[in-house]
């Protein structure tokens, strides 16, 4: 496209069109990703407890397997909740806007993650312990239920179309950064030893909420939005609208989701528990790997999401599932070696090939599957419905290798990729050559009034707008 006069200094750029983003696009993506990381800190960093901690600590010591069984379940039930949070997040998006529960669900996580850091233990207060437990996880739960729906709303309305898989990309990036400085917490209070080896991690998240509230709180409302409540066409109940008109693509964006995390339940999350219950690999050294993973799914997640701009959504996402489909028995073999270099790549693959190929798909392709004015509600729903079956997933890869060794997470990681596989071939590409063909011709639209304004060259409307790069 051709270049617009810069603007004055001290005024607002030159208006755009939708097919260029908007002004605050970088602001609003890093806003959204800023957000994300600290919500996947405080979400994520109750993983890494419960593996590693929590089956001793808030429930009876004498028997691990059964600690670990309770502590897994309660890592479930947060995730179980989690569609709640999204309906309601999704629904007050779609009617209320995106920014007001961008910061709600921000300040709930923050309030719900640091009194974990604050509860008795098992040896304290008895069975109370693991129902205080459970219930802040479920305030948990709500809250990052509401969290992705808004932030990769955001940043996907604010983008340019054709680099919207770059910019939700970002925000997707978030959630390796979390788990990195999860990790990275966890693994720095290990000299602490005792209950603050725990506590401490938790209770550090007061600071990244107060930084997380204040940056979101300068984000802009989202453009597409702020157009549909001028219009007075927002959806009287997202909900029921999008389940009445769009169940097909809620059932299919639930499938891929599934692949994506319940395979990194069982890949990263069960995976850090069976390193430690067989002691191929001490706590260090699990953490050290977590965070090379997630230290690569940074880079890796935003640009396997810049992929998607150039080929599209689906053979990424499809090149995603075959590996992880691939991947289940040969992880096993890799973890059995007890060698910290096998540890590693165990984990890098697991993470930054497996998970983030799926991830950093997800922001722009389950965003294009809906309509504006139940989009929020759509996304949400569909992402967040996964969470139920992601949740218990380290509990039923825990059964599973209670009852066949450790073959039987390996084959359940690799149904999970057959599952992924169908979705991605029954789901309809969002961002083909023929998409990418009508942006071409709308920019060419654009340019040419700037190239020859005297020959009446035609405007794209805000009509095109709806349709091209949908």
């Amino acid at each position: 496209m051709t270049e617009r006069p810069a603007a004055p200094p001290g005024t607002d750029p030159a208006p755009r069109h939708p097919v260029e983003g908007t002004p605050a696009r970088k602001r609003v993506a890093i806003g959204a990703s800023v957000g994300a990381t600290i919500e996947t800190y405080d979400f994520i960093g109750f993983g890494v407890a419960a593996a590693l901690y929590f089956n001793t600590v808030f429930f009876p010591a004498n028997d691990p397997l059964s600690g670990t069984l309770l502590s897994f379940a309660t890592l479930g039930i947060g995730f179980a909740v989690r569609p709640l949070g999204g309906i309601i997040g999704g629904y007050l998006g779609d009617k209320i806007g995106r920014k007001p529960v961008l910061v709600a669900s921000l300040l709930l996580m923050g309030v719900a993650t640091v009194a974990i850091g604050a509860l008795p233990t098992y040896d304290q207060i008895g069975v109370w312990a693991g129902v205080l437990l459970v219930a802040v996880r479920v305030v948990q739960g709500l809250a990052f239920g509401a969290e992705w729906g808004g932030a990769i709303l955001m940043c996907f309305e604010h983008a340019p179309w054709r680099k919207r898989g770059l910019y939700t990309g970002i925000t997707q990036a978030g959630f390796p950064v979390g788990l990195l400085l999860a990790n990275l917490a966890f693994l720095a209070s290990v000299p602490l030893g005792g209950n603050w080896a725990w506590r401490v991690p938790f209770l550090l998240s007061a600071v990244l909420i107060a930084v997380g509230i204040i940056i979101r709180l300068k984000v802009e409302e989202s453009p597409e939005f702020e157009e549909l409540k001028d219009e007075g066409n927002i959806a009287k109940n997202p909900l029921t609208e999008v389940l009445r008109t769009d169940w097909r693509n809620v059932l299919r964006a639930f499938c891929l989701r599934t692949t994506e995390t319940a395979g990194y339940a069982v890949t990263v999350t069960f995976v850090l528990s069976y390193l430690t219950s067989e002691k191929l690999a001490d706590r260090s050294v699990s953490l050290t790997a977590t965070m090379i993973a997630s230290a690569l799914g940074i880079a890796a997640t935003i640009g396997w999401g810049a992929l998607t701009d150039r080929v599209g959504r689906r053979p990424v996402y499809l090149f995603g599932t075959v590996v992880t489909l691939l991947w289940g028995v040969p992880l096993f073999l890799l973890l059995n070696t007890g060698t910290a270099i096998a540890v590693v790549l165990a984990f890098v693959v697991s993470y930054a090939i497996c998970q983030n190929s799926l991830a950093g798909v997800q922001g722009a392709w389950f965003s294009e599957l809906f309509a504006a004015r139940t989009r929020t509600t759509g996304a949400s729903l569909a992402y967040q419905l996964s969470a139920v079956v992601s949740g218990f997933t380290p509990l039923i890869a825990t059964a599973l290798y209670a009852g066949f060794g450790w073959i039987g997470p390996a084959v359940l990681i690799s149904s999970y990729g057959v599952l992924g596989i169908v979705a991605t071939l029954l789901t309809r590409e969002t961002w083909g050559p023929a998409e990418r063909a009508e942006v071409d011709a709308l920019e060419r639209s654009l340019a040419l009034p700037a190239a020859a304004p005297s020959h009446g060259a035609p405007v794209a409307t805000t009509a095109d707008a709806s349709t091209a790069g949908r």
